[in-house]
């Protein structure tokens, strides 16, 4: 008799006849991507790449180490960037959400770019999420959304307009910045825990870099053939062995009328934002306004460094105000 391992998915069941892979679950952070580490790789095609450090802004407020969910004694932290002045009007607020593979990476890698923003009087959240050293695909999804809600909840707090909130991701976390856009109270991917009853969704997306679908025949998303991939470890199954549960990773499986406007900031790396025409076809279909600005030969790390760091921060600007103008 064949044997089934199945992945609930809160009311979805998704199954396989091969068991899920939990060797990546070491418990050990993977510190492999660093600003550091990818300016090292970046350099050697671009070598006008340049690193940007950590600013100090007097116009601007810092609050870290923000405990945003509890799960037993696991703390889930982000930290908060936003003027010390206090405007008349409420904020944009704006979360950032890191790269790394779902595996590595860090929420600090962008904190000089959310400081930039919050100096143009955006109030920026930079939260961390369970990565696939320490929990499969959703558990990352159901942080972020535990995330967003807390700054719902937390609006009142942080001088936050709640009909103007923003999820932007690099890389990794740009994939997830477009799954929150386009899942956004949907019961599958809310979790059980943490800020419950409060809405996730967002009204506007930033996908820097983050690949739209995991199964587009455009991306590199789990080749395994030199090593497991990033996604492999982050879903627990190679490709071909569960292509359902990729499918249902993928934002690019719930674009629709409800997503909310889109800008994507892409490098010269074509497979990093596989997906994304389709995507925006289904929007332009619904009269939903998106927006592309691609550096054409940056490399792929290129929001961590100048000299696209400053034209990206005056992309973001440019696409919030557009947004949320009359609004």
């Amino acid at each position: 008799m064949m044997k089934f391992y199945c992945t609930i998915l809160s009311a979805v069941v998704v199954c396989s006849t091969n068991a899920q892979i939990r060797a990546g679950l070491t418990g050990i952070p993977d510190t492999s991507y660093t600003t550091y580490s990818a300016y090292a790789n970046s350099v050697k095609t671009n070598p006008e790449a340049r690193m940007v450090y950590k600013f100090n802004i007097a116009s601007v407020n810092e609050k870290t180490n923000i405990t945003y969910c509890r799960m037993g004694k696991r703390a889930l932290k982000l930290d908060a960037f936003f003027p010390k002045q206090k405007s008349e009007i409420n904020n944009i607020a704006i979360i950032m959400i890191h790269g790394g593979g779902w595996r590595s990476g860090n929420r600090t890698q962008h904190h000089p770019l959310v400081q930039q923003l919050a100096a143009k009087g955006y109030t920026c959240f930079t939260p961390e999420y369970r990565l696939s050293t320490e929990a499969l695909f959703p558990a990352g999804v159901y942080d972020i959304k535990a995330a967003i809600r807390w700054v719902r909840k937390n609006a009142a707090r942080y001088n936050i307009d709640t009909a103007k909130i923003v999820v932007m991701g690099f890389s990794a976390g740009g994939e997830m910045a477009a799954f929150m856009g386009t899942t956004g109270n949907m019961p599958l991917f809310e979790g059980t825990q943490c800020n419950t009853g409060t809405p996730s969704l967002v009204n506007a997306v930033i996908d820097i870099d983050g690949t739209l679908s995991f199964v587009h025949p455009d991306g590199k998303e789990g080749d395994d053939t030199k090593k497991t991939s990033a996604a492999t470890y982050w879903m627990g199954y190679p490709k071909n062995e569960n292509i359902k549960l990729w499918e249902t990773a993928s934002p690019l499986s719930y674009v629709s009328r409800r997503t909310p406007p889109t800008l994507f900031i892409n490098s010269s790396v074509p497979w990093m934002h596989a997906g994304r025409e389709d995507y925006i076809k289904v929007l332009s279909e619904n009269n939903i306004y998106s927006e592309v600005q691609q550096f054409n030969t940056a490399p792929h790390s290129f929001p961590l460094f100048e000299p696209w760091f400053t034209p990206t921060i005056n992309y973001i600007d440019a696409f919030l105000k557009k947004v949320f103008t009359a609004k």
